[in-house]
């Protein structure tokens, strides 16, 4: 079946089986890396991206029903400057082995945009096998705040990162 996704900004035309997921399709045809194939079963985090501004595990979503624009990890940053969620793992030493890096930093930013209380809760989805808990929870609230400051500089009418 003949695909059109939008990935990172990018629209891409791709072949696929109808049964594909959208992460073996990101990997495997369009060689988008960050997605991590984890579980396979929806139950890591490793592969969350973003449809439409909404985290979803890739590994359970069919290809073919992506009717929406799908974000990575690597079309967070902009131009040279990283993401606020990014800056903020690595200011806070966020990740260790890395594997569920890209993962817990798609849920990260979809709790810094919903503004969300719990962020533990939210996170939950996300496992890290090196327990650095206490800094991706961390790095969350330190985006948290960058992203409310730069909020206030656009009421400003200041230039910000994203505009």
């Amino acid at each position: 079946m003949d695909l059109s996704l939008e990935i990172n900004g990018r629209t891409e035309e791709l072949s696929v089986d109808p049964g594909v997921t959208l992460l073996d399709a990101l990997r495997e045809k369009l060689d988008v890396t960050g997605p991590k194939k984890g579980c396979d079963r929806g139950q890591c985090g490793a592969c969350t991206v973003h449809v439409d501004g909404r985290p979803v595990l890739s590994c359970l979503t069919l290809a073919a029903t992506v009717q929406k624009p799908v974000t990575t990890v690597e079309g967070l940053a902009d131009d040279e400057s990283l993401h606020p969620v990014q800056r903020a793992f690595l200011d806070q030493d966020a990740l260790q082995c890395g594997f569920c890096t890209s993962g817990q930093i798609m849920s990260a930013v979809a709790a810094v945009e919903q503004d969300v209380e719990d962020v533990r809760e939210f996170m939950s989805g996300n496992i890290c096998r090196c327990s650095a808990y206490p800094n991706i929870v961390a790095a969350v609230e330190q985006a948290r705040g960058s992203e409310q400051a730069q909020g206030s500089a656009k009421a400003r009418g200041e230039k910000t990162r994203q505009g």
